[in-house]
């Protein structure tokens, strides 16, 4: 596929991946659900969903090129540290996957740590469950802070587009997964989050309790968690036990999309920081 037909088809390539993973996750939490949920589907999903075309909406109008449009730009004009050395194709789209993944990883962090990123992140923490909808549940502002932080990072090392598109279909994917509300056998998690993140352990990060939501930041891969001593096993209350949450904004009117885009601006008793 050339560049060009790879500008083309972007849209096609993502909606394609977005759709197939978003029934398959649907179809796995119906028949094997990891938690008894209290909040339905019907008073979350529409919400949840409407989120996902406000934000398709804002970031096209925002970032018309989006970031693949970026990479192939920084390759027209050799911007870029991969457009200033010679590497091997392969080694290029290795390099861009693994840099951008840890760029995600720290910057999850970031938007933990200070207050104001914290407002807006908090959203994507407030759903009252835990199901493949609340990988998609993040605020526009939100989105748009981490696609400018993903614009900059695909100028500065000329990432090739092809590693771009292979990122943000892998990230969205594996976003899509490891929120799922779906059973896995233990041993078979234990191998399995070796290599990915397992919604047993990304699921810790939804707890309640902030010493376990500061932790398993990684959407991806996990190893950035061992790496950096943010790897939390399960948590205190067990998968079943524990509370999915912050301790603000736990009615069902704030499910409500009118109520998920104000918050940031709303004050909250206890979770201004985490």
């Amino acid at each position: 596929m050339s560049e060009l037909e790879l500008l083309q088809h972007e849209p096609d390539i993502r909606l394609f991946f977005f759709i197939g993973t978003l029934l398959l996750m649907t179809g796995w939490e119906s028949v094997q659900p990891r938690r008894q949920q209290s909040y339905s589907r019907r008073q979350r999903w529409p919400n949840n969903l409407l989120l996902v075309a406000i934000n398709t909406l804002v970031v096209r109008m925002v970032f018309p090129l989006a970031a693949v449009g970026i990479a192939l730009m920084a390759a027209e004009r050799s911007w870029g540290l991969f457009n200033q050395v010679s590497l091997p194709g392969w080694l290029e789209i290795l390099l861009s996957f693994v840099l951008l993944d840890v760029l995600i990883y720290f910057q999850h962090r970031v938007f933990h740590r200070l207050p104001w990123l914290w407002r807006l992140h908090r959203m994507h923490h407030a759903d009252l469950e835990f199901d493949v909808t609340t990988g998609l549940r993040f605020h526009p502002l939100e989105i748009l802070i981490s696609m400018l932080i993903k614009v900059g990072a695909v100028l500065l090392l000329g990432a090739p587009a092809i590693a771009v598109l292979a990122f943000e279909v892998v990230l969205n994917a594996t976003a899509l997964f490891n929120h799922g509300n779906v059973r896995i056998p233990a041993g078979v998690d234990r191998v399995i989050r070796l290599f990915i993140v397992t919604p047993d352990m990304h699921r810790v990060h939804h707890s309640i309790i902030k010493q376990e939501t500061n932790s398993n930041y990684g959407f991806n891969v996990p190893w950035w968690d061992r790496l950096f001593r943010t790897y939390r096993a399960e948590p205190a209350a067990g998968q079943e036990g524990m509370t999915i949450g912050i301790e603000d904004f736990r009615t069902a009117e704030d499910l409500r999309i009118d109520r998920m885009l104000v918050q940031p601006f709303r004050s909250a008793s206890a979770s201004e920081e985490v």
